[in-house]
């Protein structure tokens, strides 16, 4: 069975792991440290760090209702608050998750709308104005808790658009720290033909079959991911490619911005049109610091374990 980030994976933690009783569980807010026998499993289930105060709730925003994460280690020194990508949730991060706790950091998350353990409709929305507003949940959250500061921001793919949209067109706030994007999307590949697709399936169908890729060189990962999660969605809306089809013009004419985040991408990204999105970055922030990966693929936060070590070193020196 994988163990990607699962050292105690087995059949009977698979067999335990109830995702519907865990979600309806779920308590307003994250005030309480509580963890209950259904947040054990699935902290076992993926694989999540178990050494630290950890605590899931339920943010009713929008008209969702959302997932979020806290993990608080003994003397935080800064927060991370972080972004999944399109597909993913919280569960799969436990390798960021390490390594920001060794870091000092406290990790403040949530499942996006139609991911994980959050409502909606599965990995879909209605416009991508919707993440900024769940975005501004998280930093009221943050606030409420009285996180340290600074608030350091990561996104992956997806998560690193919601950021990347914050930074162009959001004002800045005061707590906030350096933003980390790990192959932000601004175009996916082949996104004209991927346009043009959605114009003749728009008016006959509301989803199409998902097609899972070897995103990442690490095999057990990919295995995990296609055939054991259970919250991983099976369809491809496309009223969230109509949502992404409105976003890109706005976000490709912003205006230009003086922040200047780090951006680590792989090039053998077959997912994002990573070229075009690197001159989009540089257009548009004050020379962004780069982390380019040419063995990487798309899902670097689940990268082969050499090639997270490299940048997870780089990232421990900017931040030492």
């Amino acid at each position: 069975m994988p163990s990607f980030s699962k050292p105690g994976f087995s059949m009977s933690t698979a067999e335990s792991f109830q995702p519907e009783r865990l979600q309806a569980a779920l308590r307003p807010a994250l005030a309480s440290a509580e963890a209950g026998q259904g947040l054990q499993v699935y902290r076992a289930f993926y694989g999540l760090p178990e050494d630290c105060e950890h605590r899931l709730g339920r943010l009713s925003l929008g008209g969702y209702e959302l997932a979020v994460q806290l993990w608080l280690p003994e003397k935080p020194r800064a927060t991370l608050i972080l972004l999944h990508g399109y597909y993913d949730h919280l569960g799969l991060y436990g390798h960021l998750l390490r390594w920001a706790l060794e870091m000092g950091f406290a990790v403040l998350g949530c499942d996006l709308p139609g991911h994980g353990l959050s409502s909606g409709a599965r990995a879909s929305i209605g416009e991508f104005a919707e993440y900024q507003a769940v975005l501004d949940g998280l930093f009221i959250q943050a606030a409420e808790l009285q996180l340290p500061t600074p608030w350091h921001l990561a996104g992956q793919s997806t998560g690193g658009a919601i950021l990347l949209d914050y930074l162009l067109t959001g004002a800045p706030r005061p707590e906030e720290g350096q933003t980390l994007l790990f192959a932000p999307l601004v175009r996916p590949r082949a996104w004209h033909w991927s346009l043009l697709s959605y114009r003749l399936l728009r008016p006959f169908a509301e989803a199409i079959p998902r097609r899972f890729y070897a995103n990442s060189h690490d095999a057990e990962f990919i295995d995990f991911v296609q055939n054991h999660d259970p919250l991983q969605p099976q369809h491809l809306p496309t009223a969230w490619v109509g949502a992404l089809s409105r976003w890109i013009p706005h976000i490709e004419a912003a205006p230009r911005s003086t922040r200047r985040p780090l951006v680590i991408q792989g090039q053998g990204d077959m997912t994002v049109d990573w070229r075009h999105n690197l001159g989009v970055l540089q257009a548009k922030f004050d020379q962004p610091e780069l982390i380019i990966l040419p063995e990487a693929r798309h899902h670097l936060v689940n990268e082969r374990a050499d090639l997270r070590r490299y940048y997870f070193d780089r990232l421990s020196q900017r931040f030492s």
